[in-house]
């Protein structure tokens, strides 16, 4: 009764039809009353015809009153709205910028809730309208296209029918615009747009047309940027920006094409920087950055070269004593350095490397140890004479409790072989050890 009293307030077309939105407004932020209303009939009818109607305030009122609408998770209530999407569309080069911002946040809450929505949106050319939302200068509309954008990518649809459309569009380059200008045109608009391009570098394997405009240098220039603001000032809300930034770049590293771009010695101190800044408040973000670490250094001399030669091993080795996860990629990054043969293996155990693994082989996880053995397994291969310094140390009694251990038993014990088959004495690689130590 009451929602019915409300829908014909509206109606009457009295001089107090605004009063009655506000009204009404107030009313539907109840999910309850949102679903009753949008079973009355004709009442989105109504609503639509003060939406598209000339009086400014009223219409600035009805766009509340379907902004309150959009928040409903029911996709009933969402499909009831279905009329109204392409005169959304139409008003979002509207006249201020309050309703614009209101048509934005309606479209991404509906886009949200129903297939339904996105399957007429797309049509309608809701691409196309975004394409030129974002070369808005005003910080609040681009983040409602952020909002909108961000929606749109993560569809279940999206792979085959929104970001083959989005690729084709402007969008891409005014988001990696607006990603790099970050700290200076606004955090906000900033960050929505990077979590936009990783849903699209994830959700879409062959990333070229990003990849010609720069995105690799672009994103690492940007975090070198970030890292030189540290530690005068850490700006709020940064750790928001560097998340989905250290995503993308760790991606499209990870794809095809991609070796050999963005070589700069300088990203790995940026990413130790960024590492330290965050360690305490934000320790969610070490494994971001080890994850960009692990890809830069996985197929690329370069990177393992630079990270002995800016001596930025002991910092590494310090994230030893994080969280399991951020052991692990430690472990795969020096495996990523093993791998390249004696003269890196020689540098990893001047450190001295041995002391840290040790203690690494009695936790109870099997995935860190089976990473340590991993390792330890490349060390000796290529430096046999580690084998004789890490008995010593009491490696084969840490080894010899894996013997059981179902999934390492293989591992522990091809090592325990070669450890009992080491020379005892000194050699080259122990001198430098010894003399390094």
């Amino acid at each position: 009764g009451q929602v019915l009293e409300l829908l014909r307030g509206v109606q009457r077309g009295s001089e107090d039809r605004k009063r009655s939105l506000g009204r009404l407004r107030w009313a539907l932020q109840n999910e309850e009353t949102q679903q009753k209303f949008v079973r009355l009939d004709g009442s989105i009818r109504v609503l639509t015809g003060l939406f598209t109607s000339s009086l400014a305030d009223l219409q600035l009122e009805a766009a509340r009153c379907l902004h309150e609408l959009s928040h409903s998770s029911v996709p009933t209530v969402a499909e009831a709205c279905l009329p109204v999407t392409s005169y959304l569309l139409t008003y979002l080069s509207g006249h201020s910028l309050e309703f614009t911002e209101l048509c934005l946040y309606t479209l991404g809450n509906l886009v949200v809730e129903s297939e339904a929505v996105r399957k007429q949106l797309v049509p309608q050319g809701i691409i196309p309208v975004l394409a030129s939302c974002i070369q808005s200068p005003h910080e609040a509309v681009l983040e409602g296209v952020g909002y909108v954008l961000s929606q749109l990518l993560q569809a279940k649809e999206a792979p085959t029918e929104i970001i083959p459309l989005v690729l084709d569009s402007l969008l891409p380059q005014h988001m990696l615009r607006l990603v790099c200008s970050g700290l200076r045109a606004g955090m906000g608009a900033a960050v929505e747009f990077a979590w936009c391009l990783h849903y699209i570098i994830c959700r879409h394997k062959d990333n070229v047309v990003l990849l010609a405009l720069g995105a690799v240098p672009a994103l690492t220039s940007l975090l070198l940027d970030l890292a030189s603001q540290i530690p005068e000032d850490v700006p709020e809300g940064l750790e928001l920006l560097v998340c989905p930034v250290l995503r993308c770049l760790s991606n499209l590293l990870a794809q095809t094409g991609c070796q050999g771009q963005g070589q700069d010695g300088r990203l790995l101190v940026a990413l130790f920087l960024l590492l330290q800044c965050f360690l305490q408040q934000h320790p969610f973000l070490i494994q971001e950055c080890l994850w960009l670490l692990n890809n830069l250094t996985a197929d690329d001399p370069f990177f393992c070269s630079a990270l002995l030669s800016l001596d930025l091993l002991p910092a590494l080795l310090q994230l030893l004593t994080c969280s399991q996860m951020a052991i692990v990629l430690v472990l795969t990054v020096l495996c990523n350095m093993a791998e390249k043969g004696v003269s890196q293996c020689q540098r990893l155990l001047q450190q001295p490397l041995l002391p840290h693994l040790l203690p690494l082989l009695t936790l109870p996880d099997p995935k860190t140890v089976g990473q340590c053995l991993e390792l330890l397994h490349l060390l000796f291969l290529h430096c046999p004479e580690a084998a004789a310094d890490f008995t010593r140390q009491g490696g084969h009694q840490a080894l010899e409790q894996h013997q059981s251990t179902p999934e390492l038993q293989e591992r522990a014990q091809a090592l325990l072989d070669v450890v009992r088959q080491s020379p005892g004495a000194p050699s080259a690689c122990q001198a430098t050890l010894a003399a390094f130590s």
